[in-house]
């Protein structure tokens, strides 16, 4: 198979002979040349192509570790909120204990009539000191649990140790009560004092074995302490009488009354009209019979009446 190429430039004929070795040898490296060009075109096509297809799937993973980045931040906001909450719960009662305390504290404070100067429960107790010459501790993060654990101890041992000296104080402020202290009348005098006298009806010697306070007709009669009534009515020789019970053994009786103004297991307190000063019962004019009895027995009221 003969080529034959034409120059109108030149106005001659090129032959060539395509069987001759030379012209298949060089179409055969051109052909190679095409072919390797195409398969290098293709290997690059394919490597951007993988790099894009690898980018995208990494993108994708990256968005998917991203998510679950944000929900995991999500789910440890909700717990940290949860525990925040629960802090502010505990914060709030330690409050209101604190409060309550304090309440607790100013009620001792009258009480045991102790100036509110040395304990103002108002204001925080004052705290200082010289400052430190050597080089600090630094501040670490603290656990908060274990600090409000520490706290509600704390506040609860005050609570209870406040609360026993609550009570200490009430059973002392009791028994101050109920001790038969003063006078049974807001005005009189002395008649007649305990132990041996002559009797006013027969002349002879006897033995008194209370404290007469004479006044006027319906004065009032009051209690020396606080107590339980458990007679309120006549008796043989006291007339119309009142009988108390203050606790430890301690009696006291109120005779001769124009009329009582208690009835019995009425509660009555210091200083409160338990009668109205009469004549009644054996009784040369209007007076108050005032015994004391400490187990059973008739003592001095003197005693107990001071000055």
């Amino acid at each position: 198979m003969n080529l034959i190429w034409f120059s109108a430039r030149e106005a001659r004929a090129l032959q060539f002979n395509l069987a001759h070795p030379a012209v298949l040898a060089i179409l055969g490296v051109l052909v190679l040349g095409i072919l390797g060009t195409a398969f290098a075109l293709g290997v690059k096509l394919g490597e951007r192509t993988g790099k894009r297809i690898n980018q995208t799937h990494a993108t994708a993973a990256f968005n998917g570790a991203l998510d679950d980045e944000k929900r995991e931040i999500e789910e440890l906001r909700a717990k940290l909120k949860d525990r925040v909450d629960a802090m502010a719960l505990r914060l709030g009662t330690i409050n209101a204990h604190i409060l309550r305390l304090n309440a607790l504290g100013k009620r001792l404070a009258d009480m045991a009539k102790i100036n509110n100067r040395e304990f103002n429960f108002d204001a925080e107790p004052a705290t200082g000191g010289p400052e430190s010459d050597g080089e600090g501790v630094s501040a670490q993060i603290p656990d908060l649990n274990e600090m409000l654990d520490s706290t509600e101890r704390r506040v609860e041992l005050r609570d209870a140790q406040l609360n026993a000296l609550e009570n200490v104080i009430l059973v002392r402020k009791l028994n101050e009560e109920i001790q038969p202290e003063g006078r049974p009348v807001h005005q009189g005098f002395i008649s007649s004092y305990f132990g041996q006298r002559q009797d006013p009806f027969t002349g002879e010697e006897a033995i008194h074995k209370g404290v007469d306070f004479a006044g006027n007709l319906g004065d009032e009669v009051v209690a020396v302490a606080a107590g339980v009534v458990t007679w309120a009515g006549v008796q043989p020789g006291y007339g119309k009488l009142v009988e108390i019970s203050h606790g430890n053994g301690l009696v006291t009786r109120y005779a001769h009354n124009q009329r009582a103004l208690v009835n019995v297991g009425d509660t009555v307190t210091r200083g409160e009209p338990i009668a109205l000063m009469g004549s009644s019962g054996r009784s040369t004019g209007p007076h108050v019979h005032f015994e004391v009895l400490r187990n059973g027995r008739q003592v001095d009221p003197l005693t107990f009446i001071g000055h």
